[in-house]
């Protein structure tokens, strides 16, 4: 069954936990959201505020994903540029989908449902966002119509002595 996605929802408590809940999930089974395993809710709470701020001054909106039990299942966050000559593109960030649902086509949905809402915003010519290199997700971003336009080597290190490259993914909306 599909995912049901919603941009901007009403944030309640029960989505506040979801999302929270998903970024933990995701974080401990290894994905590439920021955090090294293992981490706690707790870990992750003050970065999910700061996202929440950027919702409440409007610089970020939320586009959230709910499975067939109304649970939370995928999210990203787009957000504006705040640099008046780059207003252009929105980065999308903290793309998760929860591993219960990975393998079944619910990441190209949510990247799907992300382009639909950058083109619905207005003068939004571009999604770019970074990844994490040594876990191919630069393969699947390019297989969802993404370039790879930059590289940093080494600017992420997960862990002493295991540094990855960030990897710049650009989607021209055209």
């Amino acid at each position: 069954m599909p995912l049901t996605f919603t941009l901007d929802p009403a944030l309640t408590p029960a989505l506040r936990d979801g999302i929270l809940d998903l970024w933990t999930d995701v974080s401990n089974a290894g994905g590439s959201v920021g955090f090294v395993a293992p981490v706690t809710r707790e870990d992750i709470r003050p970065e999910l505020v700061r996202h929440l701020v950027q919702m409440a001054e409007g610089r970020t909106r939320l586009l959230v994903g709910h499975d067939e039990d109304g649970r939370v299942a995928a999210t990203a966050f787009l957000t504006h540029n705040s640099h008046r000559l780059m207003t252009h593109w929105i980065w999308l960030y903290t793309v998760m989908v929860h591993p219960r649902h990975q393998g079944r086509g619910y990441g190209r949905d949510l990247l799907a449902a992300a382009e639909d809402a950058a083109r619905g915003t207005e003068g939004v010519e571009a999604i770019r966002l970074t990844c994490r290199g040594g876990h191919g997700l630069e393969r699947f971003y390019a297989s969802c119509g993404y370039k790879e336009v930059g590289r940093v080597p080494d600017a992420i290190r997960v862990a002493p002595g295991d540094d990855r490259d960030e990897v710049l993914m650009l989607l021209t909306l055209g």
